[in-house]
């Protein structure tokens, strides 16, 4: 049954199903994730559909080559080509977007709102860059683009924000949710192992992809990350705000320094709302997280999000954040959703912009603590130089601690110095490290890490 609506200026057309109907399904994309997705339909049948209360079967499917073997059978006639037969097909009823990237998934995903087809994706990258447009595109067609898979794989983060903690104004969100990055600063803590053999151990066990620069650099992270700020804060973002540093510089020592101060290591994404200042603070760098902290416990590929609501308090949303499984239950989530949805008329609960687009906080406007390790030359002064310099930008020092390192080209010994600072800007520290750079005793770049402190409920 279909009704004509008017949006504004623009009228468009909503099919409501009747219960009893079957819904017909799309299915973009049969790669790792896209077979997962359509062999859990298949086998799952019965349940989802005694569950949800809808009958469904998958009408279509869009792959890039069709002669291509697959673990999958596909039943004669169900696979396509060319992903327009699917958004032109006035029978199907949603669409599944599995391919990953984002020139022909954005064409894609367009065509689909545009055709009035509700879309359920999972892809960050896509997201990240255009979700500020998908958003406004879906919210003026009234045609639902559901995303939980997007952001920490079978963590059913999206819809908690969305729904279970509604009611709450979202104070911070602090997360680990990239399962390589995660596995990999693990194998350095555990075994006691340098990043490249770590990152070696990853790849052979299948937790790290052929090329896994996003996933190292914190970009991964960071899309995710952005995704979550505009889901709690109803506001269209740039990718472009965040500041991201990935793990390519932790070392061993660094683990052995943070245990002795009562840390460990964890690549986070930061998102804290100043209230005062009316912006977000977003960033995603590796950080000292205190032992006793349930994110210090995440290990290995899992991924965690911490949420703190003004109501609520500090809520903590733990699962695998990739692969396989995982990330197809997130899709089927969103699935059986769209298909409740579909029998609601002008209703869905896919995320739509509602709040006036809200400023970034500067990264060297942000303030937390630091750990700052220097390699240095043996020598008399070196710490009271240091601390100088710390002193002339009003930087304090809460601890000091060394280590032995090996020797500089010239044979001169060397030592691993670092320091422990109170809580200031990073532009602040940034300043005195230049200065600090400048010295004869410093051998190189220093390596900073931001210390996080979770405050109590």
């Amino acid at each position: 049954m279909e009704f004509g609506l008017i949006c504004g200026q623009e009228k468009r057309i909503i099919r409501v199903h009747m219960i009893g109907e079957t819904l017909q399904i799309g299915l973009v994309g049969l790669g790792t994730v896209g077979s997962g997705v359509y062999e859990a339909l298949l086998r799952n049948r019965s349940l989802l559909e005694a569950r949800a209360q809808i009958s469904y079967a998958v009408r279509k499917i869009a792959v890039r080559d069709k002669s291509k073997a697959r673990d999958v059978v596909i039943e004669e006639g169900e696979l396509t080509d060319d992903w327009r037969d699917l958004v032109n097909d006035e029978k199907i009823d949603i669409i599944i977007e599995l391919i990953g990237g984002t020139t022909e998934a954005l064409k894609l995903v367009r065509g689909a709102l545009e055709a009035g087809k509700p879309v359920v994706t999972g892809n960050k990258a896509l997201l990240a860059e255009y979700g500020a447009e998908l958003f406004r595109l879906s919210q003026s067609k009234g045609v639902p683009l559901y995303i939980e898979a997007s952001c920490g794989g079978g963590i059913p983060i999206v819809q908690s924000l969305q729904n279970s903690l509604i009611c709450n104004r979202v104070d911070s969100i602090v997360g680990i949710i990239n399962g390589t990055s995660n596995y990999v600063l693990t194998s350095m803590e555990k075994s006691h192992i340098s990043f490249e053999a770590a990152l070696d151990q990853a790849a052979k066990k299948g937790y790290a992809e052929a090329d896994s620069t996003l996933d190292i650099n914190g970009w991964d992270a960071a899309h995710k990350g952005l995704i979550l700020a505009m889901l709690a804060y109803g506001t269209p973002l740039d990718l472009n705000a965040i500041s991201v540093s990935g793990i390519e510089d932790v070392q061993p020592a660094d683990f052995e320094f943070a245990h002795r101060l009562g840390y460990t290591i964890k690549l986070l994404v930061v998102i804290k709302r100043h209230e005062e200042e009316g912006t977000l603070e977003l960033r995603v760098q590796p950080s000292f997280v205190p032992l006793d902290h349930l994110l210090a416990k995440v290990d290995g590929v899992f991924n965690a999000i911490a949420v703190r609501g003004d109501i609520v308090g500090e809520t903590i949303f733990y699962g695998r954040g990739a692969g396989k499984n995982p990330t197809s239950s997130a899709v089927l989530g969103d699935v059986v959703l769209a298909m409740r949805e579909c029998r609601l008329l002008n209703y869905h609960s896919g995320f739509h912009p509602y709040a006036k687009e809200t400023a970034v906080l500067p990264a060297r406007e942000t303030v937390t603590p630091y750990y700052v390790r220097f390699r240095v030359r043996d020598q008399h002064g070196v710490i009271a130089d240091i601390a100088a310099a710390f002193a002339r930008f009003s930087i304090g020092i809460s601890a000091t601690s060394s280590q032995e390192g090996e020797t500089t080209q010239t044979g001169e010994p060397w030592t691993h110095l670092v320091f422990i600072l109170h809580a200031c800007k990073l532009g602040q520290l940034g300043s005195a490290l230049e200065q600090i750079e400048k010295l004869d005793s410093v051998v190189s770049e220093p390596v900073v890490f931001r210390i996080e402190t979770f405050r109590e409920s």
